[in-house]
């Protein structure tokens, strides 16, 4: 790999540090860029270079920093720019590589009424739904459709604006409301109603084109524990998925990968019911939060493929599919605490202990002594495990979020470990309405004589000895906290 190439992240935390792990093993220079507040982040210490940036937002700034660096290509990361086809083309128009798909391939996908329109064109089976015209009667498109219904930001994602819609009574009122928070949210505030389905699975397939029409599929992930239409444990691959439901999984993801001539790493969502029936939801045209698990599965590294595709744009990186093997699992650690509501636990990062063993990978942003703020999105890293098999998996993730002390701020860490002792989720027998339906009463919960004693014990222990207190009790260090060092 050519030592003359160097690659400037367009991203912070957790994804800056996994995208600069790779580079330095191709042997590229790196360049991290900082917005304001977020000069403690680990990923600005890990790029060989560190431009401060008015916003991670700011396309002027961003690629003003790529230019004073000499950087020759850009990576988006997830979030921010990534999905934006005007930052895709303004790299492009710099003379810098823009490593992921065209601006135009983002244009056509990334707006969900033109994505679908596309998956038609292309076969691909779809929810009933329909966009509402200036002048239409909303309630008699909504009859169309079918109740229950669900409103969807054209331009969204995440969950914002989307309103679930039982009867027409309702329909007004919940369109202005989701229009006004994509409306904020992504700059469009168009929406589209799609069918309700009941207690779907949400299947993802990652894909990987070459741009010229040609591409293979990677496998799919189950992403059905959601909180709030934000995933929050993700695996691969999906149990007890009917295998002709896969093949037609696979099938359709590469029919929309050739029909588009998509390029990069990509992936292609879906829900499928209880007849194993699926339909499109969207496609993402980016590196996906869970590609770790797909990774684990088939030993390819995403990021690599994504740069020496990048690097060589008239090469085919990846030619066959891969043998998918063992079973991955990831779950996201978050600064929020789950018997307060998901509130945002900002804090200082006094002790971190991250799991370590065989099938054991930490994807981190965070370092010692980091300040938490609320700023900048929660999550704090990604705790992933592999082996052999799912329940082992599970058991190794049980394992791993024992062991992991992240003190000073809280996490969600005692709802992830509840998780993955939850009897359903074991049996892998869930939906993405599971977390608020069969999971909502769970909220550990602390009485005040059990708070004071927890202070005193930090007290005595860590705040004495300036946060640095190794004591044990049965070879395990004890970290006194209300959630094990942030969350047990």
């Amino acid at each position: 790999m050519s030592h003359t190439h160097k690659v400037l992240v367009a991203n912070r935390s957790e994804i800056a540090c996994r995208i600069f792990q790779t580079c330095r093993e191709m042997g590229l220079k790196t360049v991290a860029i900082c917005a304001p507040g977020d000069e403690e982040a680990r990923h600005v210490t890990y790029g060989d270079e560190v431009v401060a940036v008015k916003s991670y937002l700011d396309i002027d700034s961003v690629i003003a920093a790529a230019k004073s660096t000499g950087a020759t290509l850009i990576h988006p990361g997830y979030g921010f720019l990534s999905e934006r086809p005007a930052f895709a083309a303004a790299v492009e128009k710099a003379g810098i590589i823009f490593i992921g798909p065209r601006a135009e391939t983002m244009e056509a996908m990334g707006d969900k009424i033109a994505a679908k329109k596309v998956a038609i064109a292309a076969g691909v089976p779809t929810l009933p739904w329909a966009q509402v015209q200036p002048g239409e009667d909303l309630k008699a498109v909504a009859k169309k459709v079918g109740f229950p219904i669900l409103l969807k930001a054209a331009a969204g994602g995440g969950g914002k604006g989307m309103r679930r819609v039982e009867k027409a009574e309702e329909l007004v009122a919940a369109a202005e409301s989701a229009s006004a928070e994509a409306l904020a949210s992504f700059g469009d505030g168009t929406l589209f109603l799609e069918r309700w389905v009941d207690q779907p699975r949400h299947i993802e397939v990652q894909v990987f084109g070459d741009g010229m029409g040609n591409g293979v599929h990677l496998h799919e992930r189950e992403c059905s524990l959601q909180r709030r239409h934000q995933k929050v444990w993700e695996e691969a691959t999906a149990p007890h998925l009917p295998e002709a439901t896969r093949q037609g999984l696979f099938a359709a993801a590469l029919s929309l990968v050739k029909s588009v001539k998509y390029r990069s790493a990509g992936t292609l969502e879906f829900l499928v019911d209880s007849k194993g029936e699926f339909f499109f939801l969207e496609m993402n045209t980016r590196l996906q939060v869970e590609h770790p698990v797909t990774e684990l599965v088939t030993g390819v590294d995403l990021v690599w493929a994504q740069i020496a595709q990048a690097l060589a744009p008239k090469e085919t990186i990846l030619r066959e599919t891969p043998v998918a093997r063992g079973h991955a699992i990831e779950v996201r650690i978050y600064a929020e605490d789950p018997a307060q509501g998901f509130m945002p636990t900002p804090g200082k990062v006094e002790k971190i202990h991250w799991p370590t063993g065989p099938g054991i990978r930490v994807d981190s942003g965070i370092e010692e002594g980091q300040t938490i703020g609320t700023s900048f999105d929660s999550m704090l890293a990604k705790l992933i495990v592999f082996a052999p098999n799912r329940d082992h998996a599970i058991a190794r993730m049980k394992f791993a979020l024992e062991e992991m002390i992240i003190f000073g701020v809280g996490t969600n860490q005692d709802y992830l470990r509840a998780m993955a002792e939850h009897p359903l989720v074991k049996e892998g027998r869930v939906h993405t309405g599971f977390l608020g339906t069969e999971f909502k009463d769970y909220a550990p919960k602390l009485q005040g004589e059990d708070l004071a004693a927890l202070a005193a014990a930090y007290e005595s222990g860590l705040g004495k000895s300036g946060g640095t207190s190794t004591e044990t009790s049965g070879g395990k260090a004890q970290y006194p906290s209300p959630w094990h060092g942030g969350s047990r």
